[in-house]
């Protein structure tokens, strides 16, 4: 994939981030403003993760933004991890929010209100829970498309959301029975999500983050490499990535009586094999001769 391809997709990813901003400003609003009126716990701890989420989706977009900076003196790689960065920053706030609701939730089951929430609150977690899918359907689609760690990140968040708000809904109606402990209850079930999708977040971004990577690719990118003609092994591989894009060091072992220009021209049909795979950013190649 071209740099300015790469490039374009960070732009394209900001449109997820934007969207997802302004939708969560529009339904945390709502879910606070009814949870208010219809004392609805489960639906007004889901407007409080919703008001956090536009932090984390901000936090997303500036680094989107940041990773579109040019390689310069001190970042000779460019600044892609500014796309990883933010998703580790975005599960920070999302774990601290869930960490809130669960607070908030479990004083409200031991207070026990005695009080069943009104049944607006259902009909606006249900339309919430519906738009959140539809915002899910775009960033997961975008995400798959320019394959951004960011914007996949905020596609596990809207899915999240959505789950969430069904969740409150179980609880509302499940209140209307004479049942209203069932509201607050499902309120700690929000909380313990938030906090499951934030570690799940920080889980993956933190292992690219520390030069993880995928297994199965590695075996898939030396397996790539020995096919070349002219290599008679791989030696050594490794990959880390950066942001969305990967790098890789590869030892060839090559035939000792090959003269140079034609192992350059091994090692040089190895990288190009190997940028084939569209997360591919660069390939340093070092050749041996093989014993």
């Amino acid at each position: 994939m071209e740099q300015q391809q790469r490039y374009e997709n960070l732009k394209l990813g900001e449109r997820g981030a934007v969207v997802s901003i302004i939708t969560y400003i529009c339904l945390s609003a709502l879910k606070l403003i009814i949870g208010n009126i219809s004392g609805s716990e489960a639906l007004k701890a889901d407007g409080l993760n919703n008001a956090t989420d536009i932090a984390a989706s901000i936090a997303v977009l500036i680094g989107l933004k940041l990773a579109q900076k040019p390689a310069d003196k001190d970042h000779p790689y460019g600044h892609w991890k500014s796309e990883t960065i933010a998703s580790l920053i975005a599960s920070f706030i999302m774990m601290a929010v869930g960490i809130e609701v669960l607070i908030n939730a479990v004083s409200s089951v031991f207070r026990g209100s005695g009080q069943s929430p009104d049944f607006i609150a259902v009909w606006t977690g249900l339309f919430c829970a519906a738009v959140m899918y539809v915002v899910y359907r775009y960033n997961i689609n975008l995400a798959r498309k320019i394959k951004s760690q960011a914007v996949m990140a905020a596609a596990k968040d809207n899915i999240s959301d959505a789950l969430v708000s069904i969740g409150a809904v179980i609880g509302i109606v499940g209140s209307q029975f004479k049942l209203p402990w069932l509201d607050p209850v499902t309120a700690v079930a929000v909380g313990l999500l938030i906090c499951k999708t934030a570690w799940d977040i920080f889980r993956e971004a933190s292992h690219h983050l520390s030069d993880g990577f995928d297994e199965a690719a590695l075996r898939d990118f030396r397996e790539k490499a020995k096919q070349v003609e002219g290599v008679e092994d791989v030696k050594d591989l490794k990959a880390r990535n950066y942001g969305s894009n990967a790098v890789i060091d590869v030892v060839l072992s090559i035939d000792k009586h090959l003269d140079f220009h034609k192992a350059h021209d091994v090692a040089t049909e190895v990288e190009n094999e190997l940028k084939k795979t569209s997360e591919v950013l660069e390939v340093h190649v070092h050749y041996e001769p093989a014993k």
